[in-house]
């Protein structure tokens, strides 16, 4: 079972991120929420090229992944599911809700430590909000976050399944919340209390650093809402709104090697995550 997951894995994640991805962007071309400022002949090759930079260094540093690394806790009895003997219908969910709230302190930390902040920034850089922007994360933040997230992995004794629902749910969702697309406001409503929507993120990715500092979740909307980094709607209102950070702002930053640079120049564009001072 173990190793057939393993060698499945990577054909499951990237069907079903091939058909996601199609689908968002279909979507966004029939409903847009926002008029793009810059055309997808300049963002998409350079957002998509990141993906691939990225893919090659998470496969050369990490040749297992999470799903690896999950099946050889499980084989060594590491981690809290493994300690307790869990019985996969307790380990599975508890997990996948662990991890989901991993990725959001983790997301938190990114926005407070300067040197973390440095390599996160490129990601909100992008002068639109699209299912691209999904994707576009700096290759040393790739890394960087592998290395955490194998770490919990190990720590929590996640169930190799678990943790492949977790990497499929996040990416999907991911690309859904990102996606310039318009839902209708009563539908926004009611599914941001259980999912992040594209309303509810695109805030995160404001100009504003009081609304950058807010809505961190990538997933489930749940940790925002009890850590008090949770802001309704921005206030310019969405269409209002300006997308990105003030430091990076020209055509020219949006190419793949300005992208790749970013994390050396400049200032380091210190974010304030204290809850108050970003909801004032």
């Amino acid at each position: 079972m173990g190793e057939s997951l393993l060698v499945s894995e990577p054909a499951i994640r990237l069907g079903i991120f091939l058909g996601v991805f199609a689908f968002m962007a279909l979507w966004e071309a029939v409903a847009p929420r926002r008029r793009r400022s810059h055309g997808r002949r300049l963002r998409w090759p350079n957002n998509l090229g990141i993906v691939v930079v990225d893919t090659v260094a998470v496969r050369i540093l990490f040749p297992t992944a999470a799903v690896g690394m999950a099946l050889l806790a499980g084989q060594r009895g590491w981690g809290l599911m493994n300690a307790l003997t869990a019985p996969a219908w307790v380990a599975v969910p508890i997990s996948v809700l662990l991890l989901d709230l991993a990725i959001y302190l983790q997301h938190v930390a990114f926005h407070a430590v300067p040197v973390l902040w440095r390599l996160h920034r490129m990601h909100h850089a992008d002068l639109d909000i699209d299912v691209t922007t999904s994707l576009r994360f700096h290759p040393l933040e790739i890394v960087l976050s592998m290395g955490i997230k194998l770490a919990v992995v190990t720590a929590l004794g996640s169930p190799a399944m678990a943790v492949l629902v977790f990497e499929v749910l996040l990416n999907a969702t991911s690309m859904f919340n990102h996606a310039n697309l318009r839902l209708p406001p009563l539908a926004d409503r009611a599914l941001r209390w259980i999912l992040v929507t594209p309303d509810m993120h695109r805030v995160h990715h404001s100009v504003v650093v009081a609304e950058t500092n807010s809505n961190y979740g990538f997933n489930l909307p749940w940790w925002d809402r009890l850590f008090g980094t949770y802001r309704s709607q921005p206030a310019a209102g969405h269409e209002g709104m300006t997308i990105g950070i003030e430091r990076f702002r020209t055509a020219r930053d949006l190419w793949i090697d300005r992208m790749l640079l970013q994390p050396f120049r400049g200032d380091k564009g210190v974010q304030p995550t204290d809850a108050r001072e970003a909801h004032r």
